[in-house]
């Protein structure tokens, strides 16, 4: 099976989505530290492409990384994906990348358990609840949102609440 997922094709360039391969992980990690995404180790990309390659995807232009999401299915709830992380570079930015992200991994085999999408989203971050929101309407269905992570679970100060975004049920 081609690992590569989508293309999407403007006058000038070419973005295409596919699997993360470990050789990825180092570029996810600059993509993270270039951006005020929470930033983890790069360790955590390059094992992410490596072990969840499934539910991981990147998106690249002339074989750059310009975008990224990974992604787990929860052992004990096989009908969700639970979102850890969606970048795109500043270059790629409004251009519905991370929208495109997501949708290339909800149809993906691995996910076609798959019933809802769920991600953490801190309050003051309004374009992850925006993507979020967008998502649901794309697919005609809800999102939910509930606390989840407090603050006083943060071993830093002000570390912000983290909100569950439940969207679904999802049909395709």
């Amino acid at each position: 099976m081609n690992s590569q997922i989508a293309t999407v094709t403007a006058p000038t360039e070419t973005v295409y989505f596919e699997k993360p391969k470990v050789e990825d992980g180092a570029a996810m990690w600059e993509l993270v530290n270039n951006s005020t995404l929470d930033q983890n180790s790069a360790y955590k990309y390059i094992m992410m492409a490596e072990y969840f390659k499934e539910t991981c995807v990147v998106a690249k232009e002339d074989d750059k990384l310009v975008g990224f999401v990974t992604a787990f299915i929860p052992p004990e709830r096989q009908d969700v994906i639970f979102i850890w992380q969606v970048g795109v570079d500043s270059s790629q930015r409004g251009k519905g990348i991370a929208s495109k992200l997501l949708n290339a991994l909800v149809h993906r085999r691995a996910c076609e358990n798959v019933r809802f999408i769920e991600a953490t989203v801190t309050p003051s971050n309004s374009a992850s609840q925006s993507l979020f929101r967008r998502l649901a309407r794309d697919y005609d269905t809800k999102c939910d949102v509930s606390d989840l992570f407090g603050e006083e679970l943060f071993p830093t100060d002000g570390h912000e609440p983290e909100l569950n975004f439940r969207v679904g049920p999802i049909n395709r």
